[in-house]
């Protein structure tokens, strides 16, 4: 009984709990009915619920009985506006008469279009209508509206939906009888409806009101233009989900950035930015909704925007992979920094100095060249899905040692960036474990390397530094015996470069830094 108490701010006036129990109406198509203007709420509560006034709840009593006439929304909304029509019970026969035949015009446009199709595709044709009548078709639009929006304050979509619960032309079109029916099975395979909610939730928390022309205009050019960009990606061959993906993103983002479009706060490329773009995109570009969209433009009469779903679908996944600048790239620019650095020691290795003792138990400057050309061919081979048929025992050096090492590590760079490669499944290890993996091998034996030549042995310093802590999950568990493949770790002084702190806890002696 607590919804039946009158608002002491406005004396008369009722919740819509309480206008459904005295009308005998369910809440929800009273706030359907207020929706499309059969009756309007006196008011709002401070807590945004409707409020009814005698007036209203005498319309909609009204409008009840012609409901149960046969009569149609927009038909009851009409005799209800008229001023001489309220007790003409003769004119709302008559409205409902005609409510009748357009009901039997539908069935009339849909027979003649199956008159205009083969057996077979008529038979079809007369299947699907006889799934839904239209009447079940009205109610179903009708229930789709109402519990997809539900209170939302979104106005200015809502205008737009309500298009959806319009019959068909006087004398429509095969293509308009088409849609007709899909859009009533569209909206009963029950997908529709949680995109819709979604998009509308969006524009709710986005607080967007009704737009200008000028703001629709806006909108279809910022639509072209990242459509536009995203098809000649996808001519071009660029995987959504690849590094290459993020100047194609950062090109959209750039033109959204100061478009109405971003309804954010945020004012340069970023992943802010990019989050706020992909949640825009995920809402609005969701296949359902927009052969919503499409299907209304041809009940209509209107052109048919060309649809952008897999455009969508594209720079959504490219969001999601490139969720900031150069995100996907850090580890790939690292591992390539890393391979010109050591390159440069390779370079500077003359033959004469092939013979010299390196750390590494047993292995001279040439067996160490040999390592590192072998390192980038075996982790790049299995990035490639083509592991090496030869050993690590084979000569990898040739007679040109400098070309050996930039060819493999040419070709390793190459197989990393493949898309999807760092997300790959590489047994129970993702493909970004293999950069590190080779990443840290080069980083350590170009330490060996450097030590060997009497050179700087503090190689890329950041890279060393975010490498320790790799480092010690990969290798802290494995056993340091005599005959094992990595010697007991040693001391480093806490001062120490990163890539000396490294190689001590991989067992090399750190020897005493000169002067320099």
């Amino acid at each position: 009984m607590e919804h039946m108490h009158m608002d002491d701010s406005s004396p008369s006036t009722w919740s819509i709990g309480a206008v459904a129990r005295m009308t005998g109406l369910p809440v929800k198509v009273v706030r359907h009915w207020s929706d499309v203007g059969v009756v309007a709420p006196v008011g709002r509560t401070a807590g945004g619920y409707r409020r009814y006034d005698t007036a209203g709840v005498a319309r909609l009593q009204l409008a009840r009985t012609l409901r149960d006439l046969g009569m149609g929304l927009g038909d009851i909304r009409a005799a209800l506006d008229r001023e001489d029509g309220l007790t003409e019970v003769a004119a709302a026969h008559v409205e409902a008469l005609e409510a009748q035949i357009r009901r039997l015009r539908t069935h009339q446009a849909v027979l003649r279009t199956v008159t205009r199709r083969t057996t077979h595709e008529g038979l079809a044709l007369m299947t699907r209508t006889a799934h839904l009548s239209p009447d079940e078709r009205r109610e179903l639009v009708h229930d789709f509206l109402t519990d997809t929006l539900g209170d939302l304050d979104v106005p200015h979509f809502r205008e737009g939906l309500l298009a959806a619960g319009a019959d068909l032309p006087e004398d429509p079109t095969d293509e308009q009888v088409e849609a007709w029916l899909e859009l009533g099975e569209l909206i009963a395979e029950g997908e529709l409806r949680s995109a819709m909610q979604r998009f509308a939730e969006y524009a709710a928390r986005q607080g967007r009101g009704a737009q200008d022309s000028g703001a629709g205009e806006e909108m279809r050019a910022l639509t072209e233009t990242w459509t536009a960009r995203v098809r000649e990606a996808m001519r071009a061959g660029i995987a959504a989900d690849s590094p290459a993906a993020d100047q194609v993103v950062a090109a959209v983002v750039a033109a959204w950035l100061p478009s109405r479009a971003n309804a954010s706060a945020a004012t340069a490329d970023g992943a802010e930015a990019r989050t706020l773009l992909c949640e825009q995109l995920t809402a609005a570009a969701e296949p359902a909704v927009e052969r919503f969209w499409q299907l209304l433009c041809v009940l209509g009469g209107r052109p048919v925007p060309v649809g952008i779903a897999e455009e969508g679908r594209w720079l959504t996944t490219a969001l999601c992979a490139n969720p900031a600048p150069g995100a996907r790239d850090a580890r790939l620019e690292a591992l390539t920094r890393v391979q010109d650095t050591v390159g440069a020691l390779v370079r500077a290795t003359a033959p004469h100095q092939f013979d010299r003792p390196t750390s590494c138990t047993d292995w001279t400057v040439r067996d160490l060249l040999d390592h590192l050309v072998w390192e980038n061919i075996i982790w790049g081979g299995l990035a490639q899905g083509t592991p090496p048929t030869d050993g690590h025992a084979e000569d990898h050096l040739g007679h040109d040692h400098i070309a050996a090492f930039e060819t493999a590590a040419a070709d390793a760079r190459a197989a990393f960036r493949q898309p999807g490669m760092l997300d790959r499944s590489f047994g129970p290890a993702p493909g970004r474990r293999l950069v590190e993996q080779l990443l840290i091998e080069l980083l350590v034996h170009g330490w060996d390397l450097a030590a060997a030549l009497d050179r700087d042995r503090d190689l890329e310093p950041d890279i060393a530094r975010a490498a320790l802590p790799v480092v010690r999950e990969f290798y802290g568990d494995l056993p340091r015996t005599a005959g094992g493949s990595i010697a007991s770790t040693q001391p480093a002084p806490d001062h120490a470069p990163a890539l000396d702190q490294v190689a001590a806890f991989l067992g090399r002696r750190i020897p005493h830094r000169s002067g320099r």
